[in-house]
């Protein structure tokens, strides 16, 4: 007796309609996701679990910090890094679709290779370790070779600041509440000593702990810059946009000016202009190595309502 055993597992790239009322080029047709469909990366690039799969190199990493527990007002955080992925369907830049009128160019116009290197699995019960955790997966990721350019427009950025004169990939991190910068600051002055840093926020973040705090107390997210500027991660050079909090008195802006910052306040953005405010921002930075931040309670809290600490009053475009 001959017995044959055939799989009736369907293989994608030998599929055919069978039913004759099966339109047979709808069915024969790529198999291409909708900008609304397919694997929830950020804008549809390229997806992988970087941490544990170091197959892939990369120019520029996008990965995921969700982490809240450090916030004094409203938790929630963790769950901002699924948002922006799903809010970014509709901005299918990994499909080569980014070009920007406003800037005139796409992303992809400058020859990095992007790949999303997913969620950073972290602790949300023990801030020190989840801290640790994020450092560790930051520098990891910090360390691996890069792509080299999809092109010959891509331009080596990061080799000149780096201490072993080597080019690395670029971080793109996606939190979570403010004080995982703490983390990266940490990650980044292993490989490029002290950074400057452009901070985008309502508030200072540079207030110094409470005295009697414990050392978990110590790192929040409104203390995590003066927490980086005792640790020399920071130079003497970083300048804020956009300021609008309410402080305790002047004794606050004198203490952000000793962790290196200058501030520009929500209002000088409306009187001096865009220009002008990135002028000044890229005289104060010069030429050295920069970490870009933006809180998204830097916009009013009609644009962005979920943030974890709203301040009203509009930063205008």
């Amino acid at each position: 007796m001959n017995i044959q055993c055939h799989s009736s597992r369907l293989q994608p790239e030998t599929f055919q309609p069978t039913s004759p009322r099966s339109p047979g080029p709808a069915n024969t047709s790529p198999q291409n996701d909708m900008t609304y469909s397919g694997p929830l990366s950020f804008s549809h690039f390229n997806y992988r679990k970087c941490l544990e799969d170091a197959s892939t190199p990369f120019d520029i990493g996008i990965i995921r910090f969700p982490f809240d527990t450090t916030t004094s007002y409203r938790p929630g955080a963790r769950f901002g890094p699924y948002a922006i992925r799903a809010g970014s369907r509709r901005q299918p830049l990994g499909v080569g679709i980014g070009y920007s009128l406003a800037w005139g160019s796409s992303p992809s116009d400058f020859g990095a290779s992007f790949l999303d290197c997913g969620d950073v699995p972290i602790s949300p019960f023990d801030n020190a370790k989840a801290i640790g955790q994020m450092e560790a997966a930051y520098l990891t990721l910090l360390s691996r070779p890069v792509y080299g350019g999809t092109s010959e427009i891509y331009k080596e950025r990061t080799r000149a600041f780096a201490l072993d004169g080597k080019e690395h990939p670029r971080i793109v991190t996606l939190g979570g509440d403010h004080t995982i910068v703490l983390p990266i600051l940490r990650a980044l002055h292993k490989v490029y000593g002290p950074v400057s840093v452009i901070h985008f926020d309502a508030h200072l973040d540079t207030w110094a702990p409470l005295p009697g705090s414990t050392p978990q107390e110590r790192i929040n997210h409104g203390s995590f810059f003066a927490i980086a500027a005792e640790e020399g991660l920071l130079t003497n050079t970083s300048i804020h946009g956009g300021i609008r909090c309410k402080m305790n008195g002047i004794e606050d802006l004198r203490h952000d000016d000793t962790v290196g910052f200058q501030v520009i306040s929500a209002e000088d953005i409306d009187d001096y202009g865009i220009k002008n405010i990135i002028k000044k921002i890229r005289q104060r930075i010069g030429d050295k190595p920069v970490y870009l931040s933006l809180d998204i309670d830097v916009v009013d809290p009609s644009q962005a309502p979920a943030s974890k600490y709203p301040q009203s009053t509009i930063v205008a475009e």
